[in-house]
């Protein structure tokens, strides 16, 4: 939205992406939003700005039972605003008040807490990772088939992050796993799996299907959150050693895995060593695959598998 249409309605310049962004990520809470749009201000004056979007008719909030408390969601309005001047492609879904503090809220809105964690890093570096750089429930089809005969992969979010370097730019995008250890480390170790399954699909010409959407295929990252810090290394670790067991994994050398806990996320960063990937599992990296030396990774000593 222009500054002339905003001052027009008597809105602030940030409307059209700050609606954008909402209907992007379906749920957000004050502070996420904060983070993502106004950064340099306080919480009361976001408060404030979120309360003349909700006096518009563009926002709705619901308050939760359990932190963070205020939840924002797009009105009908918003929805409309989101196509016409935020710039998305599809009429983003409106949500009712128990849909937005549902059953569903808790993982979509750690999926934003990590990757505020990239869009934070990415301001820290100069680099490019902004509130629209990342897509909820991005549908794969694992083969050309329609119909019953179609099988799709979900990912839970889609990223796409410009990584600069000295001398290059590099488009780095990877798909998002976030597991609030709820599944089971057997269903878990299933549901990355199926990347393979993803990497290995191909169309009716035998090309790969997911060449038609990335140039490269992107890295998984799995994000665990839910549980104890022990309980999510340990859990780490046999979900690990049960995908380099996986048949169709052993058959998919160029896919790449990598598991962080989100407190490490939040805490540290992306670009510090606190992932751990399918390859080298006793190696600390960070999300791009370069090793460091393991601070941040909750020194806890690893169980030995049995699986």
């Amino acid at each position: 939205m222009s500054t002339a249409v905003a001052t027009g309605i008597g809105l602030p310049e940030i409307t059209a992406e700050l609606i954008a962004s909402v209907g992007e990520h379906r749920v957000l809470s004050t502070e996420q939003l904060r983070t993502i749009h106004l950064p340099e201000r306080s919480v009361r004056r976001t408060q404030q700005v979120l309360a003349s979007l909700e006096t518009a008719g563009l926002l709705s909030h619901v308050d939760a039972r359990v932190t963070p408390r205020r939840l924002w969601f797009l009105s009908d309005a918003g929805a409309d605003l989101a196509v016409d001047a935020g710039g998305l492609e599809q009429r983003p879904k409106v949500l009712a008040p128990r849909d937005a503090a549902g059953a569903l809220r808790a993982h979509t809105l750690a999926v934003n807490d990590a990757a505020i964690c990239f869009l934070r890093a990415a301001r820290d570096r100069g680099e490019e990772f902004g509130p629209l750089s990342w897509r909820h429930e991005v549908a794969h089809p694992l083969s050309a088939g329609r119909g019953r005969r179609r099988r799709t992969l979900f990912a839970d979010a889609v990223f796409t992050y410009l990584h600069q370097t000295e001398n290059t730019v590099y488009l780095e995008q990877s798909f998002l796993e976030l597991d609030r250890a709820t599944l089971s480390v057997d269903r878990l170790a299933m549901e990355l799996g199926r990347y393979a399954d993803l990497f290995r699909a191909s169309g009716s010409k035998g090309e790969p299907i997911w060449k038609r959407r990335y140039p490269v295929f992107p890295r998984v990252l799995c994000v665990l959150a839910g549980a104890s810090p022990a309980a999510l290394i340990r859990r780490r670790h046999f979900v690990l050693a049960l995908l380099r067991r996986d048949p169709q994994v052993e058959r998919t050398p160029g896919l790449k895995v990598y598991f962080c806990r989100l407190e490490d996320l939040e805490g540290e960063g992306p670009f510090a060593p606190i992932f751990r990937g399918l390859a080298d599992p006793d190696q600390p990296v960070d999300w791009l695959g370069n090793p460091g030396d393991g601070h941040g990774d909750g020194r806890t000593d690893e169980p030995e598998a049995s699986t």
